[in-house]
């Protein structure tokens, strides 16, 4: 993987993680303008039902694991600070299953905007919020505007399963699992099995259908997964709580998804830190008369 921009001359961070760092080393910061050049990265997740057959950590886990891959293949001299997870997110779609952790979207959004003018007020100007979990994507896009309009942050969002996986690896994988399976199916049992296999229960996976899918059949715009989206709970998928063929997960397809999701993932950091602050523009140009 080639990246055409170099790196700025500043010596490496004492850590990647940004709660390893001390006050006196973001003051040093500060004081020499390197504060600016950082990619600080907010892990979001979720701890919430995945069927019967894998644990509450599943987003957590998963995000976590790509992130420690990513770490594994990171740059010293790569200006990028890691900031703690915030593992209980978005997840009122899951709380008919026991177990099910959530905070509500209000609470949401002012703990992630909070967290993120605390990274504005450490002199870092470019932040990404990585996500774990599709239900909270639409709450990222509100944080992220917010905090680009109170604290001048460049802010990006991304999650780990909208990363560009190879084909080689996106093809282990049918189309149709790629399109339903999105919850406790094959692609997340698999990174289970290679992450964490002695929390996976294999004996109860199955292959979960989804009534999306039936929907897809039948109905041209409500199905299609792009014109009309539903408003909807766990249960309305499936009874189980999962969707997708979990049967057909093996630890070596995960550890794919694993290492691809990671080199992805540096990639992105690679070209946060080389996009300009000069992206953000202060005021509109008055109208020429």
């Amino acid at each position: 993987m080639s990246h055409s921009a170099p790196f700025t001359s500043t010596p490496p961070l004492p850590s990647h993680f940004w709660a390893e760092l001390s006050t006196h080393d973001f003051a040093q910061l500060q004081a020499t303008g390197t504060a600016e050049q950082i990619v600080a990265v907010l892990p979001v997740a979720a701890i919430e039902q995945h069927g019967p057959h894998l644990p509450l950590s599943v987003d957590a886990s998963l995000l976590q694991g790509v992130i420690d891959t990513a770490l594994a293949q990171l740059p010293a001299e790569l200006p990028v600070l890691f900031l703690p997870p915030q593992n209980i997110g978005l997840s009122t779609e899951h709380t008919a299953f026991a177990g099910t952790l959530t905070l509500s979207p209000t609470t949401l959004i002012a703990l992630w905007t909070e967290i993120g003018q605390c990274v504005a007020r450490a002199g870092v100007r470019k932040l990404l919020l990585l996500n774990g979990h599709g239900g909270q994507v639409s709450v990222m896009d509100i944080v992220a505007r917010q905090l680009r309009q109170q604290c001048d942050l460049l802010v990006y969002s991304a999650s780990w399963f909208s990363l560009p996986l190879p084909e080689a690896v996106a093809g282990k994988f049918s189309a149709h699992e790629h399109r339903f399976g999105i919850h406790a199916g094959d692609i997340e049992t698999s990174m289970m099995l290679h992450l964490a296999p002695q929390t996976v229960q294999m004996a109860r996976a199955q292959d979960f259908p989804s009534t999306s899918f039936d929907r897809s059949q039948h109905y041209p715009l409500l199905g299609n997964g792009k014109s009309a989206k539903l408003g909807w709970a766990m249960q309305d998928y499936h009874p189980a709580g999962a969707v997708g063929n979990a049967a057909a997960a093996t630890a070596d397809k995960g550890g794919a998804v694993v290492q691809a999701a990671a080199q992805a993932l540096v990639q992105l950091l690679h070209e946060l830190h080389r996009l300009p602050l000069s992206t953000l523009v202060s005021a509109p140009s008055p109208l020429a008369g």
